[in-house]
């Protein structure tokens, strides 16, 4: 995409963390933004911080849900005509030992993580191949490493990984260009942390923002499929 200027792009999970960083970046690239998020409410208050109605559309989807995907793709449509950049980012965590993860804990991991990237994505297809656009999916670090008391939420981030992969390969011969992003720490509210100074070696919300730009950037000859991001330097405690 040589030119950024009035592309529209879809996020969901945007109204705050990655999402909202990502939103930021994109809109300062001159580009129209959709974000969606569980609640309309926290959707229009983040539509407000981020810019005007002619530029922002705050959309109320749960990605679990096939017909929300669906029905926001439609409004977005409806509002600007068309879809170049869809961004998979809504995600959610709960960490314990796999003897003592709920079977409710284990199903909204699966339900937000995974299916809701399918969902994300099915919703939209069309409208990509009429586009020949991008998309791209938030996974994480693990979705590569697991580790102890992360079997539920390891399970949807290899998933998301992989499916992210396989759908580059079938997407491909419809100029559609599909990648996924790994990040590790980031500064947001996820697992109910609250960003602070002590999260200032984390990777920041806008650094995946500038990422994901750099994605659409890139020549079209050329796509980066996969991609892991950590900080430079962890915390050491």
């Amino acid at each position: 995409m040589n030119d950024l200027k009035n592309k529209v792009a879809y996020i969901t999970g945007g109204s705050k963390g990655i999402g909202f960083g990502v939103a930021v970046q994109l809109l300062e690239a001159g580009m129209k933004v959709a974000i969606s998020g569980r609640s309309l409410e926290s959707a229009e208050k983040a539509a407000k911080q981020l810019g005007p109605e002619d530029r922002v559309l705050a959309i109320a989807s749960d990605v679990s849900k096939m017909a929300d995907e669906q029905k926001a793709v439609q409004k977005i449509l409806e509002k600007w005509g068309s879809l170049d950049v869809v961004i998979a980012n809504a995600g959610v965590g709960h960490f314990a030992a796999v003897d003592e993860i709920s079977d409710i804990q284990w199903h909204e991991m699966i339900n937000t993580n995974l299916n809701g990237v399918f969902h994300t994505l099915k919703a939209s297809v069309e409208a990509l191949k009429e586009s020949k656009g991008y998309y791209i999916t938030l996974a994480s670090l693990a979705g590569t490493n697991f580790f102890a008391k992360g079997a539920g939420y390891n399970a949807t981030k290899f998933g998301v990984v992989g499916f992210t992969q396989a759908a580059m390969l079938d997407l491909r011969p419809y100029d559609i260009k599909v990648s996924t992003i790994m990040p590790g720490s980031v500064a947001t509210h996820f697992n109910n942390n609250e960003p602070s100074a002590k999260d200032a070696w984390k990777i920041q919300p806008e650094d995946i923002g500038e990422l994901v730009l750099d994605l659409l950037n890139m020549h079209p000859r050329t796509l980066p499929s996969k991609i892991e991001v950590r900080p430079t330097r962890p915390d050491k405690k």
